[in-house]
């Protein structure tokens, strides 16, 4: 029996703005097992990416509580916050934020290097995760000479480089052609279905939510 991942209770979002108060999110109630695929579908401009990242302690709720793994991540502060996320959470992004003047390998092998694990470390496991995403043979190119699919692809695998508990993932198929885009897909249900590895899964893309082993529709500021 899976074990309770996250708990979300009674989650809101505000926005305060010099004339008005928006609310974004309007009490979300939500349980997440481990091992779990999820995909969180909705309009734009229904919240789906304002609870993704506080589900990533990139953000905080107006009222609510988030608990990941029985931690209760409304009372951390900021550096607990970036702690948590280096400890448990891979993050991907629409915009893969690679940094152009390093190559494939050390892009990856980064966020290891940035946790204080020796080069050599850091580096094999990287070349793991590339080869789980495909992109091993590419270690040695420069980021820039890469199409926009292995881009994301190399995003992907530095996201798993520092072996996270959950993947969240925001529109990473977003700026790919269909072809990229059911590869990276495809990845993302391997890695759930091979290796256990809970994905939460933001986007627009149906066919990317269908692959996910259960859609959720954010409508309103609340999970329909």
């Amino acid at each position: 029996m899976n074990k309770l991942l996250y708990k979300v209770e009674g989650v809101t979002k505000d926005i305060v703005l010099p004339n008005e108060r928006l609310s974004i999110l309007k009490g979300v109630n939500l349980n997440i097992k481990k091992g779990e695929s999820v995909a969180i579908v909705g309009a734009s401009g229904s919240g789906k990416s304002t609870l993704l990242h506080i589900l990533g302690g990139l953000d905080r709720p107006s009222l609510g509580r988030v608990f990941f793994k029985g931690m209760d991540l409304t009372s951390m502060d900021e550096s607990q916050r970036a702690l948590f996320r280096n400890k448990y959470i891979g993050f991907v992004f629409q915009f893969h934020h690679l940094l152009a003047e390093f190559n494939v390998l050390e892009n990856v092998a980064m966020p290891m290097i940035i946790r204080g694990i020796k080069r050599k470390k850091a580096y094999k496991r990287a070349i793991f995760v590339l080869g789980l995403v495909g992109m091993e043979k590419k270690k040695k190119q420069m980021v820039n000479t890469l199409s926009g699919g292995e881009r994301q692809l190399v995003a992907l695998a530095r996201s798993l480089v520092g072996e996270p508990e959950v993947v969240l993932a925001d529109e990473p198929t977003g700026n790919l052609d269909g072809e990229n885009a059911a590869k990276v897909g495809e990845i993302f249900k391997n890695l759930n279905q091979d290796m256990g590895l809970t994905i939460i899964v933001v986007t627009h893309n149906m066919e990317l939510a269908n692959l996910m082993g259960r859609v959720l529709k954010l409508k309103h500021g609340k999970i329909q």
